[in-house]
Parts: structure tokens; C-alpha cells; sequence
């Protein structure tokens, strides 16, 4: 699934319109997370809403880092921040971050899901319930299989699904427990993953 043609040939088809991308990693998915935004222009058209396991008892400090390897603004979530275009969100320690029905953002701490606060699942299945097709959800390394059930609601919703190849990940677990639930519409490195972001930006899918 990582040839290239076939990628512009699948982009190219279609009427859907990708509104926002969400995103989960966990062990091994900073590296992953960094090579795929590594080029994307500061006037990029989508929202980027991240939720990365992170320790609970600490502060984060991934919006400072990734700020330094991105033209793209960022920032961690604060509860009720309304979505800007080419913004990289990050979930705060400790909370699960979703996607209200007005396209704010939100945070809770409900119990954990999957052992984890934040929970990929959590936001990916809100991003599902609000922008339905419009969604492209984007599964890397980690050791958990969080996340898993989140994608397959984004693409039962009829958004896009995307897994990081398994065999280029760092720790293979969550990639193999999204694939061994359903079959995604793309498993890629993280190297197409990012040509892929891009032509979702500017195309209809």
C-alpha cells in the first residue's frame, strides 16, 4: 500500500473534503510524529489534534519541542480552545481530549481508557461523532492497542484510516492491533504518511 502511484491515484478519486487529522502515538511515536510534520508549511489548511501517552504526574513539554521542529503554531489544549487552521494540538497530561459537536475542544478526566488518560480512542471516536467523512485519523508506533477502536469508528464513519507500517515501527503493538481489528484504507511508512497529509490538504478524497 506504500506505492506512491497508488497514493495519488486514491487521493485523486472520490468528493469527500478532509476538515481536520487526528493523531495517536505512544512508545516509539515521537520520532514517527516529528518526521511526518517535518516540511508542512506554516499556512497549512488543517487542524492537527495530537494525543501522545505521555506520564500523568509531570508537565508536558511536547508544544515546546515540537515548536522547534515545525512551522506549524502549537499548542497544548486548553478546555473550551476553538480550532484554528494549521494548528498542532496537543492533549494535556492527565486528560482525555475530544471534539465538541461546535468544533471546540474539550477535556475531561473520566476514568481511563485502554489504561491511559489521554486515550487515543477517546479522541479519535469524538473526531468520528463530529466530522464524520471529513476525518482522517493516522495510527503510529506504540504498546498499547489504545487507538485501535477509535480508527475503525473513524472509518466506519466513513473517514479515512491510516497505520503506520508495523514493520517500520519502533514498537509494532498498536499499528498490528488496528490492522488485526479491521483493514484500514492506508498502512504506510512514516515518509508517505506525510505525502499523503499533504495531498489530503489540498484535495478532495
Amino acid at each position: 500500500m506504500s506505492d506512491s502511484s497508488f497514493i495519488d491515484s486514491k487521493v485523486r478519486t472520490g468528493q469527500r473534503r478532509i476538515e481536520a487529522l487526528v493523531l495517536g502515538a505512544s512508545a516509539g511515536g515521537l520520532q514517527a510524529l516529528a518526521e511526518i510534520l517535518e516540511g508542512l508549511p506554516a499556512d497549512f489548511r488543517l487542524p492537527l489534534l495530537v494525543v501522545q501517552h505521555i506520564p500523568a504526574d509531570a508537565p508536558s513539554r511536547l508544544a515546546e519541542v515540537f515548536a522547534l521542529k515545525t512551522a506549524l503554531r502549537v499548542k497544548e489544549v486548553d478546555d473550551k480552545d476553538a480550532l484554528s487552521p494549521g494548528t498542532l494540538y496537543f492533549a494535556a497530561p492527565d486528560y482525555h481530549l475530544l471534539v465538541e459537536a461546535d468544533f471546540s475542544l474539550s477535556l475531561s478526566q473520566d476514568e481511563p481508557v485502554r489504561f491511559s488518560r489521554p486515550s487515543i480512542d477517546v479522541l479519535f471516536e469524538s473526531a468520528a461523532q463530529v466530522w464524520g467523512p471529513h476525518v482522517a485519523g493516522v495510527l503510529l508506533s506504540g504498546a498499547s492497542d489504545d487507538g485501535a477502536t477509535g480508527l475503525h469508528a473513524i472509518h466506519l464513519a466513513g473517514g479515512l484510516s491510516i497505520v503506520q507500517d508495523p514493520l517500520e515501527a519502533l514498537v509494532d503493538t498498536m499499528p498490528r492491533a488496528a490492522l488485526a481489528r479491521f483493514t484500514p484504507d492506508y498502512v504506510l511508512p512514516v515518509k508517505e504518511i506525510h505525502r499523503l497529509l499533504c495531498k489530503l490538504e489540498t484535495s478532495h478524497v
